[in-house]
């Protein structure tokens, strides 16, 4: 029996199972992926890197079944690799060539002729910023314009799906918010899907609309981001000053659950009394309240309490990623 590709799908996976040895790397993974911009998140040796070498048609998957834009994945790899753009996090380039024939030579080597590999380096060298460089040498090049022109690589084939890895590591401010403004204009206005990894998790949160979360070869959370948010526990950050200690064990003596970052502290909100209670604590533990409001969890934030949750030793968001085991469920 093969998936029955709805074609709304970028990506659909049923019981996508794989081994190496007695290792399973991925557990059952059900996965139904509509266009757009996805982020995709999960610590190291979570499943991410088999995931996509799966998909793509790399690796030969233990049972299960999938298709990508509605090519099987067991069978048609060569075509789903051709509709794909792939931005690694490495070093992949040529220091000795320029960045037009480096984005030349990357048409040709998937079967552009010569002519029309030129035509679009030119084009996808200026849509990423780099029109007045193309004819420098890539050795020349800041980091910015290095992960500029590996973007453009990617993208010389106006491929359907876009795989960006880390696509703003050692950006200065400037060139990341480029960066994420051409990977938003890519999908809003260029109409393909983005699928990006990364560990700064605002600059996932700045493009993707949705998340997966991969955790020990499964899916734990598919969701879009404003609704993963109304998952999370309500909660109130105050920021204190003169005994923050006191404080949390003053709030911790009434029940309520903290999490404390130095002299900012959230609590979960328990009752229409959390407040009150809070207040009451600053009062017996002599301490000021500087600051006091209702916490908007970000995209980091969410992903360290869910990781919390299922028992993870995550620390930062620096543990997180790196393409790399995955059943389909949510928080």
């Amino acid at each position: 029996m093969t998936v029955d590709s709805d074609p709304k799908l970028v990506i659909e996976t049923k019981d996508l199972v794989k081994m190496y040895g007695p290792h399973i790397a991925l557990q059952g993974l059900n996965l139904k992926l509509q266009s757009g911009a996805t982020g995709i998140l999960g610590p190291n040796g979570a499943g991410k890197s088999t995931f996509f070498k799966c998909i793509l048609g790399l690796i030969t998957t233990t049972s299960g079944e999938g298709t990508v834009l509605g090519y099987d994945i067991r069978t048609q790899g060569d075509l789903i690799r051709s509709k794909i753009g792939y931005m690694p996090e490495y070093d992949s380039l040529d220091p000795g060539l320029s960045a037009i024939d480096q984005v030349r030579y990357s048409g040709e080597l998937i079967g552009m002729n010569p002519s029309q590999a030129t035509q679009r380096a030119h084009e996808v060298l200026e849509y990423v910023g780099l029109k007045d460089q193309r004819y420098r040498k890539i050795e020349t090049f800041s980091t910015g314009m290095k992960q500029a022109t590996k973007l453009a690589c990617a993208l010389i084939h106006d491929p359907e799906i876009l795989i960006c890895d880390e696509p703003t590591n050692g950006l200065d401010q400037r060139a990341r918010d480029f960066m994420l403004q051409t990977l938003r204009n890519t999908v809003n206005q260029g109409g393909r899907t983005v699928l990006m990894s990364g560990h700064v998790m605002d600059d996932i949160q700045e493009v993707c609309d949705n998340i997966v979360m991969i955790h020990k070869g499964k899916i734990v959370v598919h969701r879009r981001i404003d609704e993963l948010a109304k998952q999370v526990d309500e909660e109130i950050e105050i920021s204190v000053w003169g005994g923050s200690s006191r404080m949390q064990d003053s709030l911790e003596s009434k029940g309520l659950i903290v999490r404390r970052l130095g002299r900012v502290m959230r609590i979960k909100v328990e009752s229409e009394e959390t407040i009150s209670l809070i207040l009451e604590c600053a009062v017996e533990s002599g301490v000021q309240v500087r600051k006091m409001g209702e916490y908007e969890p970000d995209l980091e934030d969410i992903f360290l309490l869910i990781m919390d949750k299922l028992g993870a030793e995550v620390k930062k968001t620096s543990d997180l990623m790196t393409f790399e085991h995955t059943g389909e469920a949510s928080v």
